[in-house]
């Protein structure tokens, strides 16, 4: 958006997809809103500083007309005989009316600032920009105002058969306006205001019935749909988690909102493009809500509502427990693994979690060739055999061999397990120059397919490095400003064990919480306690800017590593080259 919140752009554009409102910034009732009626009469031409000969405006509010702006304006240059003969302007009258710069300031007062204003125009891109024009040539600032085009609106309110189409009077005559058009600014304004009130009764039983809503009502919405609205009536209107059920009882969704009945009204609107979702809401017979403390509390519920329930229509955070770690295993000559289950003794040596298995590959695949590490199945002997050959890794000086060479080949893993503990400098610089060699030769699908890989390792070890200390503290109390107040949370190996919410120091409210929260045990493999999923919500929550420790009980400092792996910056996909990459604050 430029300079205005276009309500009425949104409306009337074929699609919404690209600006949706915001859920939780808006929640005007349509009844609460002050619509703010304008029309104008011009000199026929393009918008310009002065083609404006006529402005009328009407403001209502909940169905009652609040006040009326009505005025002529002298344009400066005679009337042409076509809008004469159109609207019964004539030069004469014109030439006793204010100038542009007289009415303009009057109107803008009179249409007002505020987030429940909306100016409202019948093809409202024609008077808008009129008005723009003439603001821009007197040197003011266009004010932040929803718009509304009611031509937009009324094309998916009225069918064929009953508004043959969208011109001002045939909707005044549909509607039963009490004041017929007459191309003169006020009259056609009061026709617009019935014509809007019309409409707005239409949609009202469609769910309709605030600012938000009326922002995508003129997106093609099946009626069946808008019309189950009303599913979201009783929901809190705070933080918590709402389930979406299905004919036969079962949880079809889950989702999460600070303002659960707001977000759920969403998803009869055209603000819900996504088809999975829409076929989700043809299938719901009702939803059900669990009020939530705070806004964390309820992120960590439906993350284990997913998991717990497996909801069918909800493809994020499905099978949170299943992500992948990579190891080295523990044999006399020892190779990665890619595993589902690390021990919490072992969790610092590890790499992980990885969001797939396939970015799990890469990264092994990285480390192994980095490191020039076996990736061979066979289990090895500790002292190789006479009569044992090296593979053809060896001789591509991929592999250090330690089926023929044993000693030399422990260097391979000492550097291997290093890079996994989180010691990546070596593996950034090599990486780094051999990215800038590829690219030199124009073997750049070979530098991207590395760079994919580089990428894998740096993000597993930054995901890490913030889960690390979590994972490994037995309690962590925190606090972070929320408003006027504080939202509290207690942390234990990983897993929010209890919220509360304090309004004056957070201090007693924290130690109230600890008395009931969730005792949560040391667990035997890392993550046992929650999913990597909540424990990375937590971390996001507890890294936060505005976040503040009360009280840690842990193995490991609740910070960041000084030489993290948050200083190296992999370049992007058309980017090739050692100039590509960065590493912040020097190696």
């Amino acid at each position: 958006m430029a300079d205005d919140d276009p309500l009425g752009a949104r409306v009337g554009r074929a699609s919404t997809r690209g600006a949706q409102l915001a859920f939780d910034d808006l929640g005007v009732p349509l009844e609460e809103a002050s619509f703010v009626v304008v029309d104008l009469e011009t000199t026929g031409g393009r918008p310009a500083p002065n083609s404006i000969a006529d402005i009328g405006a009407v403001r209502v509010r909940g169905g009652e007309t609040l006040g009326e702006f009505a005025t002529l304006v002298d344009p400066g240059e005679p009337i042409p005989a076509f809008i004469t003969a159109l609207t019964g302007i004539t030069t004469a009258m014109a030439l006793s009316a204010p100038r542009i710069g007289e009415v303009l300031p009057s109107f803008m007062e009179f249409l007002g600032p505020g987030p429940d204003t909306v100016l409202v125009a019948h093809n409202a891109a024609f008077d808008v920009g009129h008005l723009r024009a003439a603001c821009a040539g007197l040197g003011m600032a266009w004010p932040k105002v929803r718009v509304l085009d009611t031509v937009k609106l009324a094309r998916r309110v009225f069918t064929r058969d009953e508004a043959p189409n969208v011109k001002l009077s045939t909707l005044a005559r549909v509607c039963r306006a009490t004041v017929s058009p007459t191309h003169r600014a006020l009259d056609d304004a009061r026709a617009t205001v019935d014509v809007l009130h019309a409409m707005l009764a239409r949609l009202g039983p469609l769910g309709v019935t605030h600012l938000e809503d009326l922002a995508s009502a003129a997106d093609p919405v099946p009626a069946r749909r808008r019309g189950k609205a009303h599913l979201a009536e009783g929901l809190p209107h705070s933080p918590g988690v709402y389930r979406f059920i299905g004919p036969a009882g079962d949880v079809l969704y889950v989702g999460t909102s600070a303002n659960v009945h707001r977000r759920v009204r969403q998803y009869f609107t055209a603000a819900e493009t996504r088809r999975r979702i829409a076929e989700m809401v043809d299938l719901a017979v009702r939803v059900e809500a669990k009020p939530t403390a705070t806004v964390l509390e309820a992120g960590v519920l439906e993350l284990r509502d997913i998991a717990r329930l497996d909801p069918p229509y909800n493809r994020r955070s499905r099978r949170p427990d299943r992500l992948p770690w990579l190891v080295l295993t523990e044999e006399a000559h020892p190779r990665l693994s890619i595993t589902r289950a690390v021990p919490l003794d072992r969790v610092a040596d590890a790499l992980g979690p990885f969001p797939s298995q396939a970015q799990a590959r890469k990264a092994a695949r990285l480390v192994a060739d980095d490191c020039r590490l076996r990736t061979c199945t066979a289990r090895l002997p500790a002292i190789p055999r006479a009569r044992a050959r090296a593979c053809h890794l060896c001789e591509l000086g991929r592999c250090s061999a330690p089926c023929v060479d044993a000693e030399g080949a422990r260097r391979a893993p000492q550097e291997a397990a290093a890079i996994l503990a989180g010691a990546c400098d070596g593996l950034w610089k090599r990486q780094t120059a051999r990215l800038a060699a590829l690219a030199e030769l124009e073997r750049f699908e070979q530098a991207g397919a590395q760079r994919d890989r580089l990428g894998a390792v740096l993000a597993a070890q930054r995901r890490k490095e913030r889960l690390l200390p979590l994972l490994l503290s037995r309690e962590i109390v925190a606090a972070r400003r929320e408003g006027s107040g504080w939202q509290i949370a207690a942390i234990r190996y990983g897993r929010l064990a209890g919220t509360a919410r304090a309004q004056a120091h957070p201090l007693g409210a924290a130690e109230a919480l600890l008395a009931v929260a969730e005792a949560v045990g040391r667990p035997r493999l890392a993550g046992g306690a929650a999913h990597p999923e909540e424990t990375e919500l937590l971390a996001s929550w507890l890294w936060s800017r505005d976040t503040r420790l009360i009280a840690v009980s842990g193995e490991v400092p609740v910070a960041l590593p000084r030489r993290s792996a948050a200083r190296f910056r992999v370049p992007g996909p058309q980017c090739g080259g050692e100039a590509a990459c960065q590493a912040d604050g020097g190696t």
